[in-house]
């Protein structure tokens, strides 16, 4: 019988890339992904044309670049998978790769856990529903997003196109997560108003319990002030390094995986059923025009959305 790290492998190189035999694919890790790299790598083998396995030093931040002899390997291949430490998706060599025609899927800091539970899933399901979303977050002009926690932000959404991460990363140029299943947008820059409340986690903090929320205000697109704890003292720190653009709010997503449990890992954390993502920084790979090194998202359980004044979800629960 077949084991279920090796499942999990398969369902990553043949349901969610599609794998042929004329394609070279590219195992892109790093020391902290090995275990998982070189699960897929042993799949891709058997699938590919040829398989590559480059591991590379873990980068410092999301969407920090890749070494540029990587970038360059990019460019001359048809499939990436990417178990890294930090996400390449907001990277300038994801994005030429797949200007180039790759697909690239990009699995930033996934748990052994998370590979076997969220991996192993009927992902044509999710899809159907991602693509629902997305449709209408990108027929909107207006969203408002409250929680019992105190969340209560409105963002101008009006001519921004909403990204599906189906996990069905078939045709040239695609890209997205795995684990997959989240609805994502670019808010417009410089609309969002209001209070977000992170009750689930955000960046490296694991998961946060009650006396740990992270109170943000958000004034004109941007983050004004973080209050609350340790996690908030980790938040603000982070955030020190950087410019302002990286206090910009850059996407609003809906989780849409069954599979994905809160384990503070952010890569399963965005993806649960009837979770909000809020993610600060980089918006250039949705559509946006703010380019900076990070890109952070922060997890909103059992939230309430209105699109245009219509209820779309009650307190997690999906009206659609």
């Amino acid at each position: 019988m077949e084991n279920l790290f090796r499942k999990a492998a398969k369902t990553v190189v043949l349901q969610c890339l599609k794998v042929k035999k004329t394609e070279t694919t590219l195992i892109l890790t790093d020391i902290l992904e090995r275990e998982i790299g070189l699960a897929i790598y042993d799949v891709a083998k058997e699938y590919a044309f040829e398989a590559i396995f480059i591991e590379i030093t873990p980068r410092e931040t999301h969407g920090e670049e890749p070494p540029k002899a990587v970038s360059a390997t990019m460019l001359e291949t048809d499939v990436i998978i990417a178990p890294t430490f930090r996400s390449i998706t907001h990277t300038e060599a994801r994005r030429n790769a797949c200007n180039n025609g790759a697909r690239v899927a990009s699995m930033p800091g996934i748990l052994r856990e998370t590979f076997l539970r969220a991996m192993i899933t009927n992902y044509s399901i999710i899809a159907e529903k991602t693509i629902k979303i997305s449709e209408a977050l990108s027929q909107a002009k207006l969203a408002r997003i409250i929680s019992d926690h105190g969340t209560d932000i409105v963002i101008n959404l009006e001519n921004r196109q909403a990204f599906a991460d189906t996990g069905l990363i078939h045709n040239p140029g695609d890209y997205g997560n795995l684990p997959a299943g989240e609805a994502s947008i670019s808010p417009l820059e410089g609309s969002a108003n209001g209070t977000i409340i992170i009750d689930g986690s955000i960046g490296d903090t694991g998961v946060l319990d009650s006396n740990d929320y992270i109170t943000i205000k958000v004034k004109d697109g941007f983050v004004t002030e973080i209050t609350g704890t340790r996690a908030a003292g980790y938040l603000s720190g982070l955030l020190a390094q950087f410019p302002n653009e990286a206090r910009n709010i850059a996407e609003f997503g809906i989780g849409t995986n069954p599979s994905a449990r809160l384990c503070g890992n952010i890569l399963e954390d965005e993806k649960i059923m009837g979770t909000v993502s809020i993610a600060l920084g980089n918006n250039v790979s949705l559509g946006g025009s703010i380019e900076i090194p990070i890109h952070l998202d922060a997890i909103i359980l059992s939230p309430t959305i209105w699109l245009d004044g219509k209820r779309i979800m009650n307190r997690g629960k999906l009206n659609l």
